[in-house]
């Protein structure tokens, strides 16, 4: 798990990170509200060690965060969403912008939800980097909240921890 470290700072470090898919944003993502999922992917794989076919064409950063994404299911579903996607695609937690769903089977269902909002990337991003640097899941939820309190859209309706 630490070989996604480097490759998610550098993420978080890089240009990537520039919201959701609307280049025309102001900074504070005010507008993040009138985010849209209805164009959202889901792709089914074996597991969570094959990514979906969207993800082919996608750097390897975003590969690499919807690997650990999946991989870091139990800190993410304790993780909100700043988005939007809460009101737009039901999202519970920071992890339904990547997986739809896990079936008792092992296979996986990807949502592409994440290939499109910066948003949603950062927050998995820093939420893996801190887990595996030591900070607790509530930590991390404390950051996270602090982080997008002001101009974000309205977090996803993740219990408290």
């Amino acid at each position: 798990m630490k070989k996604y470290n480097k490759l998610i700072m550098m993420f978080l470090i890089g240009s990537l990170i520039t919201g959701c898919s609307d280049t025309d944003q102001e900074e504070n993502h005010e507008d993040h509200e009138q985010h849209s999922t209805i164009s959202d992917i889901r792709e089914e794989t074996e597991s969570i060690d094959v990514l979906p076919a969207f993800l082919a064409d996608k750097p390897e950063d975003m590969q690499t965060i919807y690997k650990a994404s999946a991989a870091h299911r139990e800190l993410l579903e304790n993780i909100p969403c700043y988005c939007g996607c809460g009101e737009t695609a039901n999202h519970k937690n920071n992890y339904d912008c990547f997986v739809f769903e896990n079936r008792e089977d092992g296979t996986i269902v990807w949502d592409d939800h994440g290939t499109k909002c910066g948003v949603c990337l950062e927050i998995a991003a820093q939420s893996i980097v801190d887990y595996q640097n030591g900070k607790t899941v509530k930590e991390i939820r404390s950051k996270i909240d602090n982080m997008y309190k002001e101009g974000y859209a309205k977090p996803t309706p993740t219990p408290e921890v």
